[in-house]
């Protein structure tokens, strides 16, 4: 396991504390490269996206950068809220300054008119952190040469969906847009089904324009200053060819030590778990873990993965934002599958009527079964809601729901079958949704409202 550069040993609370680390340094590499050679630096260094989906930074720079439109824009998307998962918050509690400047060199890179950082209004601390630092690099003319805003938005699951982050900093609800940021960014004119464009602003001429975003992580835009400042090939020392560097990982759950850590690419899930998790609970044994609620489940046979987007596509599930959800034989998975399903219902939109009624009907089975009430019927219906709920779909919520469930059904047949059996959950034990609050000294605080919410 490396030692780690995102998350420091102390935390940087000065601007002085940034600069004795090589703050600074990253931004004016990126000007002596100019914007191209600065994109051509993130294509060598084999970064990918932290939010999940792991793609190529350079490439989505060079997309964004290329894009059609007078005016073109720097999200940082900051607004984490999937379950299991605290580490944007650990970086901007530890280190505000790194994605300040790696939020200044996107900007610089593509030309953007504008920049702004979106996150939760309820993560007060990282909000106070980020505002000091941003105001103290700006000061000291450290925050490029475009304004950068920081974005206060509501609590919504989706807050995190990168189009529906883009109406929030509108002024809007968190409600996914049609089409993506690279195709229609921010006070976009041009028209798109089933949401009202902006009036035409100035600067602007001729037919409607699209306005090209770039959306990327917190985690992602943190990694860029060190890149500049150090070259793609010292990332490159780190990591697997296909996936270099580090990731900055959360495990919680079924744990010895709830733990927010950075590690290598290519670590072992085991070595995570046994390592800075401190192993299972005594006299437990471990039989799933999750990748927050979006990916499917990662099953005993499978706990061995290197931490890789490839090694977790080429078994049938994702590493996503890598915020772990552990399980051991005490827990019920039809009660997981439950809480997790439930979760999604509640913050589904709305938009899509198959995702918002068929993740509540799926809901609805699995309580019964659950329940002991339960019937071969139910899971017929489960699974005929699995075919159809991403119908339509504007965002990946839908996906997640079929994604989850389904895996879940295929990896633990036998306990659906007692609860069908018996008519009783056999392992009763409350679970809640792993939607972290806190997450210091190895104790974790979960959001006890959460289980209080409905479905619009």
């Amino acid at each position: 396991m490396a030692a780690g550069f995102l998350l420091p040993e102390q935390p940087v609370t000065t601007l002085a504390g940034w600069l004795a680390l090589g703050g600074g340094d990253g931004l004016r590499a990126a000007r002596q490269l100019d914007p191209q050679g600065t994109i051509d630096e993130l294509r060598a260094s084999g970064l990918r996206g932290r939010g999940g989906g792991g793609f190529p930074t350079g490439a989505k720079w060079a997309g964004v950068a290329n894009g059609r439109g007078t005016h073109r824009y720097v999200v940082a998307n900051a607004a984490e809220g999937e379950p299991g998962t605290f580490k944007d918050r650990r970086l901007l509690r530890d280190n505000p300054y790194q994605l300040v400047e790696g939020v200044a060199i996107a900007a610089f890179a593509i030309g953007a008119t504008e920049a702004f950082i979106g996150l939760k209004a309820s993560f007060t601390t990282e909000i106070d952190r980020l505002t000091a630092a941003l105001a103290e690099m700006t000061a000291a003319g450290l925050a490029g040469d475009v304004p950068i805003q920081i974005v206060p938005g509501p609590e919504d699951y989706l807050l995190g969906e990168e189009k529906a982050l883009l109406e929030v900093i509108e002024g809007k609800d968190p409600l996914p847009r049609l089409l993506p940021p690279y195709l229609h960014g921010l006070f976009s004119t041009a028209p798109q089904m089933g949401w009202i464009p902006t009036p035409i602003e100035p600067g602007h001429w001729g037919p409607h324009e699209s306005n090209p975003t770039l959306v990327n992580n917190a985690e992602t835009l943190s990694n860029v200053p060190w890149i500049l400042a150090r070259g793609p090939q010292w990332f490159r020392t780190m990591g697997t060819p296909s996936s270099p560097g580090t990731i900055v990982a959360t495990v919680v759950g079924d744990v010895a030590r709830p733990v927010v850590t950075e590690v290598e690419m290519g670590t072992r899930l085991s070595a995570l778990l046994t390592g800075p998790a401190g192993g299972p609970l005594p006299d437990r044994t471990w039989k799933a873990v999750f990748s927050g609620v979006a990916n499917p489940v990662v099953d005993q046979s499978r706990f061995d993965l290197p931490m890789t987007y490839e090694d977790f596509a080429a078994h049938g599930t994702g590493l996503g934002a890598a915020g772990f959800v552990v399980y051991d034989d005490t827990a019920c998975m039809v009660n997981v599958a439950r809480v997790f399903s439930q979760f999604l219902a509640v913050e589904s939109c709305g938009q899509c009527p198959p995702c918002k009624l068929g993740s509540a009907e799926i809901t609805e089975r699995l309580e019964r079964i659950e329940g002991g009430t339960g019937a071969d019927d139910d899971i017929t219906h489960i699974g005929s809601w699995l075919g159809q709920v991403t119908d339509g779909a504007r965002c990946y919520l839908a996906t997640e729901e079929r994604e989850v469930v389904s895996s879940i059904l295929r990896s633990f047949p036998e306990e659906f079958a007692e609860h069908l059996e018996t008519g009783r959950c056999p392992r009763p034990r409350a679970l809640v949704v792993p939607k972290i609050v806190a997450l210091e000294d190895g104790r974790v605080v979960y959001d006890e409202s959460q289980a209080r919410k409905r479905p619009d």
